[in-house]
């Protein structure tokens, strides 16, 4: 298991502790065993030199023999000594020494053993408290990150993923804050925008009610811009729903390689009543070869709101652009209007936003869903504007 670094720390120790301590034992029964051999050479040495002394007649040999014949180990106990009686005095002093110092050994040991393990889990318990007590933080809301405090012993994964954790409640804590507010404003937003029709249209509808005997003609008039409001309502609306499904994508493209040409046709198809209404007369150099991966369908819809921005601000003419390389395939879209005040063109493309402008009367919505399309298909769109008119530039990347 990684980045368990304190947890091996100790691990180390105790091996490392357990290793010096099996030397030492050891180190201990050699100079015991050492003691012991000395002691005995030195009284074995004592008798050989009092047999050599009265037999000067003995060879190395018998004296060799005697020692290691099995039948003459134990020739003593004729004088009364058994197997288990310590022939040599010393050494059983020697032996009384040494089970001593080996079981003081031994129980310093694991003094130091159950010490080390205790201290390991007095730091346990101390991390454990921590992580408790930082959990009870996050529940009481506060995402504090005290990412000094996370180190890398065996709790340290438990830690990072209550960190990963608390990142992820601080964020969605703070988009949730962040989308109530966008929330709050588009409903203010939307309702604004319906609220200036419906109004509209209920004066209408009271002076139709309040004069029985008006004219026909003013009859049909109001009727007409009931019918008008009631055209753009339905159109703001479908708006707010495909912008809605662009945010929660539930939108899927459907790309297949079109004539660039074709489809902004079709888009001015949709604002060719808008042109009259205007007057403004659109200039359209395309060449017929080239092709754009896309969807049809909604890029028709982001090209057509773009150009319908365009024909609103025109004065008399709108010119469309388009021409191709291996990097990308560019659309340019320019009016002659007044152009865009250099404050109000970073908001160009938020929702609901409208430049102080005359004859604006969108909705605010055109632009921002343009761009949501124009992007998901691989696409950027950015403007420039000077007082002789604004210029949208869409560039569709070919990779």
């Amino acid at each position: 298991m990684p980045n368990k670094k304190h947890f091996h720390r100790y691990l180390y120790l105790a091996l490392l502790l357990t290793i010096i301590l099996t030397i030492l034992l050891g180190v201990i029964n050699y100079l015991e065993y050492r003691t012991y051999r000395h002691n005995f050479n030195q009284k074995i040495e004592n008798i050989v030199n009092v047999v050599v002394e009265k037999y000067p007649d003995i060879t190395e040999k018998d004296v060799i023999k005697i020692l290691n014949e099995p039948s003459l180990r134990h020739p003593l106990r004729q004088y009364g000594f058994l197997e288990e009686d310590d022939l040599i005095k010393t050494n059983h002093d020697y032996h009384i020494r040494f089970l001593i110092i080996n079981v003081s050994f031994i129980f310093l040991s694991l003094l130091i053993i159950i010490a080390l393990f205790l201290k390991y889990n007095h730091h346990m318990d101390i991390e454990l408290a921590s992580i408790t007590k930082y959990i009870e933080e996050i529940n009481k809301k506060n995402y504090t990150l005290k990412i000094d405090e996370i180190s890398e012993d065996e709790l340290s994964i438990l830690k990072n993923e209550i960190y990963k954790v608390t990142v992820m409640l601080k964020e969605s804590a703070e988009n949730a804050q962040k989308d109530k507010k966008e929330l709050k404003q588009a409903l203010e937003d939307i309702s604004h925008q319906i609220k200036t029709p419906l109004t509209s249209i209920l004066i209408i509808l009271d002076n139709i009610l309040d004069n029985p005997d008006m004219p026909l003609n003013i009859r049909e008039d109001f009727i007409s811009d009931i019918k008008r409001e009631v055209g753009n309502l339905n159109l703001f609306i479908q708006d707010i729903l495909k912008l809605s499904a662009f945010d929660v994508n539930t939108i899927t493209f459907h790309s297949k390689t079109v004539k660039l040409k074709s489809v902004i046709a079709d888009a001015l198809k949709k604002v060719e009543p808008l042109c009259d209404l205007k007057n403004v007369k659109v200039e359209l150099d395309v060449q017929p070869n080239i092709t754009l991966k896309c969807d049809r369908y909604w890029e028709v819809e982001a090209l057509m709101n773009i150009i319908k921005n365009g024909i609103e601000h025109s004065s008399s003419h709108l010119k469309i652009e388009a021409k191709s390389n291996q990097v990308y395939t560019m659309i340019t879209i320019k009016d002659d209007g007044m152009g865009i005040a250099k404050k109000d063109m970073p908001h160009i493309f938020e929702r609901f936003y409208k430049a102080n402008l005359n004859n604006s009367d969108g909705s605010g919505i055109g632009l921002a869903l343009a761009k949501k399309i124009i992007e998901k298909d691989n696409g950027t769109i950015s403007l420039e504007s000077t007082k002789d008119g604004t210029t949208f530039i869409i560039k569709y990347y070919n990779f």
